[in-house]
């Protein structure tokens, strides 16, 4: 296969060795069509949600098309890596009594957005149009809550490069991606979003925004506190 180089914040980096030698031909030319973060959204869409606890490297979840948001995450920053962006993701924390969610980030005009796979409606794409990390986290708070109705976001991590990770072969590895990724997510610190006071007086997700976020979810998916 041609090897293709891209430019990632004045970086090279020769992905013949990192992603694109495992590819077929067909996969080559799939991947070839997801040329924007919003075309490496639909993809994501159009993927079956995991029910599993299984963490899919990015090549797994292109040949077995299926992917939870931390697989998701990955395989966003992954195909964001091959247009030229660097390969981040963020993680949003809740409170005890939900899951927490993970998002591939890219920045254009010094704004950023996000790509993500959820089972809720309104935990995926973001335009890039917030100014800060923060907030673009909290345009996530009023989508981000149980099936108890509770919102429950409450802290998120600051942006984290994958290339760190590069030595483990993450894009492509049969191993559980959780380690080291998932392991250095819950040991670095996280940003909380909220005051006592704020969280006591939320209330409770009205039923018509909760069956609207619940479109297309897959029950056997969902989180239960």
């Amino acid at each position: 296969m041609t090897s293709r180089k891209w430019e990632d914040q004045g970086i090279k980096m020769n992905f013949e060795h990192q992603f694109d030698r495992h590819l077929s031909n067909s996969e080559d030319q799939v991947l070839g069509c997801l040329r924007t973060p919003v075309k490496i959204q639909a993809f994501l869409d159009d993927l079956e949600y995991s029910r599993e606890e299984i963490y899919r490297c990015p090549l797994r979840v292109l040949r077995e098309r299926v992917a939870s948001c931390y697989d998701g995450a990955l395989f966003g920053s992954a195909m964001l890596r091959r247009i030229g962006y660097p390969p981040l993701i963020l993680e949003m924390l809740p409170n005890s009594r939900d899951d927490d969610h993970l998002l591939a980030l890219f920045k254009k005009d010094r704004h950023w957005g996000a790509v993500g796979k959820s089972n809720f409606v309104g935990l995926r794409f973001r335009e890039p149009v917030y100014r800060t990390v923060r907030e673009l986290v909290m345009s996530y708070f009023d989508s981000y809550f149980n099936t108890e109705r509770e919102k429950t976001l409450r802290s998120y991590s600051r942006p984290v490069d994958l290339r760190r990770f590069d030595a483990t072969e993450w894009m492509t590895t049969e191993r559980d991606v959780d380690d080291p990724i998932g392991k250095y997510l819950t040991a670095i610190p996280h940003t909380p979003l909220l005051t006592p006071a704020m969280v006591r007086a939320l209330r409770p997700v009205d039923r018509r925004t909760y069956d609207a976020a619940m479109v297309g979810a897959d029950p056997a998916g969902l989180y239960r506190p």
